[in-house]
C-alpha cells in the first residue's frame, strides 16, 4: 500500500510517536535508516517497514510505501533516507548479575552512549528512573547505534530497587571523594553500579544506600568527565576483572 497523505489516520497516529507520551501509550516507537532497521529486525523489535516509494530495501516483514511529503512528516532528521521502521516497546524483566543503575541521566546522547557501552562491556540489565531521558527517543536510539535492541532496560524507582537487592549484590556509588580508586578494586563476580545526573551526580539518598564508592583517577586539571565517558571507563574496569 502507498500512503500519500499526511491526513491519513494511520500516518497521523504514527506521527504522534515523536512524543514520549504517545510512545508510552501506544507501546511503539519509530526508527530511521537501514542500519537501525536491520538491528531492530534481527532482534525481533521491528513490526512494520515504511519505505519511500521505489526504494529498493527488502526485509521479510510487513512493508508499506510512503511519498516524500509523508516521509518528511514522519521523519525526525533533516535529511531522511526513506527507510522508517515501526518498532514495539517490549516488556522487560530484571536479569543477570551485572547491573547498571542510572539516576537522572537526562541527555539522550549520553543515555545512548551508555547503552552502547553497556552492551560492549556485558551489562545484563540497565535500570533507569523516571528522571532519565527516554531510551526510545530518536536521539537516544541513534546515539546507541542500534544497541538499544541488544540490551535489557527496566524502569524502576531506584531507591526501592536498591533496597530490594541490598545484601544480595554489591552496590557501588560513584563520587570523587571518599571512594576507592577503580583500578584498585578487587575482582568481583557481580555488581550494581550507580551513575548519576550530568550536573548533580548521584543523589545523596541513593549514595547513602551504597555499600561502597568508586572514583576514576585523573589529571587534577580536569574536574570531571562526561557521564557517558565515565560510565564506559568504569564498566571496562569492572568487567575486565
Amino acid at each position: 500500500m502507498l500512503y500519500s497523505s499526511i491526513n491519513n489516520p494511520k500516518i497521523k497516529e504514527l506521527s504522534k510517536l515523536k512524543t514520549k507520551k504517545q510512545r508510552d501509550k501506544q507501546k511503539l516507537f519509530l526508527i530511521e535508516g537501514a542500519h537501525l532497521v536491520k538491528e531492530a529486525y534481527e532482534s525481533g523489535y521491528l513490526k512494520e517497514l515504511l519505505l519511500l516509494e521505489n526504494c529498493n530495501f527488502k526485509l521479510d516483514i510487513k512493508t508499506n510505501y510512503i511519498t516524500k511529503n509523508v516521509l518528511k512528516y514522519l521523519s525526525s532528521v533533516e535529511t531522511p533516507v526513506g527507510i522508517i521502521g515501526i518498532c514495539e516497546i517490549k516488556e522487560t524483566k530484571l536479569k543477570g548479575n551485572h547491573l547498571l543503575l542510572l539516576d537522572g541521566v537526562q541527555d539522550p546522547g549520553n543515555l545512548g552512549t551508555i547503552i552502547r557501552s553497556g552492551v560492549a562491556f556485558n551489562v545484563d540489565t540497565i535500570i533507569i528512573n523516571d528522571k532519565c531521558a527516554d531510551p526510545y527517543s530518536d536521539k537516544t536510539i541513534r546515539a546507541s547505534q542500534g544497541m538499544i535492541f541488544k540490551t535489557n532496560i527496566v524502569k524502576r524507582n531506584l531507591e526501592e530497587f536498591i533496597k530490594e537487592i541490598k545484601g544480595k549484590i554489591p552496590i557501588y556509588g560513584t563520587k570523587v571523594t571518599n571512594g576507592k580508586n577503580i583500578k584498585n578494586l578487587e575482582k568481583i563476580s557481580k555488581f550494581a553500579i550507580i551513575m548519576g545526573n550530568e550536573g548533580q551526580g548521584v543523589s545523596k539518598k541513593l549514595l547513602d544506600l551504597c555499600d561502597d564508592y568508586l572514583y576514576i583517577p585523573m589529571n587534577k586539571k580536569c574536574e570531571s568527565l562526561n557521564v557517558g565517558v565515565a560510565t564506559s571507563i568504569i564498566l571496562y574496569e569492572l568487567i575486565k576483572r
